[in-house]
Parts: C-alpha cells; sequence; structure tokens
C-alpha cells in the first residue's frame, strides 16, 4: 500500500514529524495528518529569546506561538516537542543577516533558517526519531518517483513559497512532504476551521522573526552599534553629492530617504562597503543583465541548463527568462527580461517549465551585478 504521502505503509504505521511553527498553516497540516490516521510528532523550534512584539502583525517563533502549538497538539491528541535552538539560530541566522548587511548586500534570513536550523538540523532530529518523514506547512509542491522527489512551485501562485526552498538538498526533499501546495490560503482557514483549531483566525506572520517592525537597522545597532559610520553619496560619474548615516540604513533601489536634492529622483544604485559609501543614480541604472552567483545548490542535472530556464530574484517578483552557466558551486546568470534593483545577498532561483508546472532546478546567492552603468 502506498498511502498519501507516497509512502509504502499504512498511515497508521508512518511515523511522521510536522514543524509546527503556532501559525495555521503547520497546525492545519498537522491536523490533515492527524485525521488520516498518521503517527504525527509535532515539534516546535525556539529560535530565539522573546522580544517585545509588533503591534501591527505577527511573527514566528516567538513565545506565544510556542503556547498556541502546544495548544494545538493536546486539541489533536498528538505528541508535541520543543527544540531550544536559540544559539544555532543565534550564529547560523541571525549573525549571518548583520555580517551580510554591513557588507553592503540584502540578505534573506528566512532562506537561511530554512537552510540550516529547519530543515538541516529539524532533518537530523526526524530521522533520530526514526519518523519517515518530515512535514512543514510550506505552500509548495513536492512530485516523487520511486522515493526521488521533485519540487515546484505550489499551484496558489500567490502563495508559492519555493524560493524560499531553493538551498534544499535532494537528500532532504526526499524526505519532506508539503501537503498545502495544492490548496491556498481560504481553503486551509477553513480546514482549520472545521477542526476547531484555536489559531483558526491568528493573522500570518509577518516581517522577519527577529526583526520587530521591519526595523532592520535597531537590530543592527543592538549587535553591532560600530556599523553606524557616516560615509560619502556618489553619482555615477563618482562626485561627492552628500553623506550618510551608515551603509546599513539604505538598500539597492532605495529611493526615499536618500537626503540628496536632484533635479530628477536619484535612486541607490550601488552600496560599496569597502569605503563605506552609496552610489546613486537615475532609474535606469537600475536594469540588471548579468549576475554571478555563489553557493549554488542544484536540484536537477547541470544538462537541464542547456534548455531555456527561467530565474527568480525575489521572492514576490514574476519568472524572468535566463541563460545560466554552472561552474560548480558558482554560476553566471544573464538575464533576458528587463529588471531593476537586484542587490548582491539576495537568492537567484532557478525554474523550469515542464508538463508538470514550474519547476525548481536550484538556486544560489546573488554574489555580484553588472548593469549598463556599473559592476557592483
Amino acid at each position: 500500500m502506498i498511502n498519501s504521502l507516497g509512502i509504502k505503509k499504512t498511515p497508521k504505521d508512518t511515523k511522521i514529524v510536522v514543524a509546527m511553527s503556532g501559525g495555521v498553516d503547520s497546525s492545519v497540516v498537522a491536523g490533515l495528518m492527524k485525521q488520516e490516521g498518521y503517527n504525527v510528532t509535532g515539534i516546535t523550534l525556539k529560535l530565539y529569546d522573546d522580544i517585545k512584539q509588533s503591534v501591527k502583525g505577527r511573527q514566528c517563533c516567538a513565545g506565544q506561538d510556542i503556547i498556541d502549538a502546544k495548544r494545538v497538539s493536546e486539541s489533536l491528541d498528538i505528541e508535541h516537542k520543543i527544540l531550544y535552538y536559540q544559539k544555532k539560530f543565534k550564529k547560523e541566522v541571525i549573525d549571518s543577516f548583520i555580517n551580510s548587511y554591513t557588507s553592503g548586500e540584502t540578505p534573506i534570513p528566512c532562506v537561511q533558517c530554512n537552510q540550516t536550523v529547519k530543515f538541516r538540523d529539524l532533518f537530523k532530529f526526524s530521522q533520530e526519531l526514526k519518523a519517515d518523514a518530515l512535514v512543514t506547512g510550506h505552500y509548495v509542491l513536492r512530485r516523487g518517483d520511486n522515493g526521488v522527489g521533485k519540487m515546484y512551485r505550489a499551484e496558489d501562485k500567490g502563495r508559492d513559497q519555493s524560493y524560499f526552498l531553493f538551498s534544499t538538498t535532494q537528500k532532504q526533499l526526499d524526505f519532506l512532504r508539503f501537503p498545502l501546495g495544492t490548496i491556498n490560503k481560504i481553503e486551509t482557514r477553513k480546514i482549520a476551521d472545521d477542526l476547531k483549531l484555536n489559531v483558526a483566525k491568528k493573522p500570518d506572520s509577518q516581517d522577519i522573526c527577529f526583526v520587530p517592525n521591519g526595523d532592520y537597522a535597531s537590530v543592527i545597532a543592538k549587535y553591532k552599534p560600530e556599523s553606524f559610520k557616516k560615509g560619502n553619496i556618489y553619482d555615477l560619474k563618482g562626485n561627492i553629492l552628500g553623506s550618510h548615516d551608515g551603509i546599513i540604513n539604505y538598500t539597492i533601489g532605495q529611493r526615499k530617504g536618500i537626503k540628496v536634492s536632484s533635479k530628477d529622483p536619484f535612486y541607490v544604485v550601488d552600496i560599496r562597503a569597502k569605503d563605506n559609501s552609496i552610489v546613486v543614480g537615475p532609474q535606469d541604472s537600475l536594469n540588471i543583465k548579468k549576475l554571478y552567483l555563489r553557493n549554488i545548490n542544484l536540484l536537477s542535472d547541470e544538462k537541464v541548463f542547456e534548455k531555456n530556464i527561467f530565474i527568480k530574484v525575489r521572492s514576490t517578483g514574476k519568472l524572468l527568462k535566463a541563460k545560466t552557466q554552472i561552474n560548480k558551486d558558482t554560476a553566471i546568470v544573464n538575464i533576458l527580461q528587463d529588471e531593476k534593483g537586484i542587490s548582491p545577498g539576495q537568492a537567484c532561483v532557478f525554474y523550469l517549465k515542464d508538463e508538470i508546472g514550474e519547476r525548481v532546478l536550484g538556486g544560489g546567492w546573488i554574489d555580484k551585478t553588472e548593469n549598463k552603468n556599473l559592476s557592483t
């Protein structure tokens, strides 16, 4: 017998771990798995010490979320464990975020979190429990043949989270399952209502969990206050236009808050950590034609890249036609469509359109970009 997770066991003989953040998505997954008769253990990660929560939004992995996950587990009558990963999270996610930002990049800590404590460490712990699968509430599709998984964008493209999962290894993907990949958020909340879960109407997580109200500068000020150094603002010809109070206050493509007067609006085109400077220019200076990637992770054979592939350079962005040359753990990507404001530190994810859908081929971290005016 092959069960709904593609495993050759009956559900009651299939031991699974559900990653439970305390939100509605992972809670629904736990409920669905219990409803289908699987042997379910819910695991919640405590990733950082509690901080004052934003009044306007929700954040994951906080104290209240752990309580919510525990209550959902009790209502479903499933085993629940809490793993205390604060030190790992501080070292591999928060410190990495700060170092990336202070070097002039725009990091994506959610990818780092998935890559390290969530999929690497939780994957390892799940195997130690002799689980048959690790199940999460991500909106992404997994298709498998003979136990080998392939990742696709979710059917609900507005909720698709494949961009954040590009660093998943093949070994992890073979073990992972994503039950929400075929439904939308409205359906998820309806299931939560039907299951009478206490989180059914809980707002979605917003902002980065350790960055209250989206104030990156306050986090960096706490951990690395020496980062706030004054420096010069240059135009594309190298002329000094003004000064700034720290490069960490700027991101590529930023228009507001530059504090440089001009007839036409200026945008941040480059952030140069080496000399602590900002380069600004007109909007067309943001058009990127080439990307240089580091730390490539592939979920396919390199021969696939001989075909027409697509890339995504931001989670909410569109798929862009591109030509990609892979060289071990680096890549050069030539973008065949116009795209503005791509920053080093962001992720570039590869996709291939096939008969099933839009398959994730892997991706890498943007190390350098090129546009028609300068290299960054």
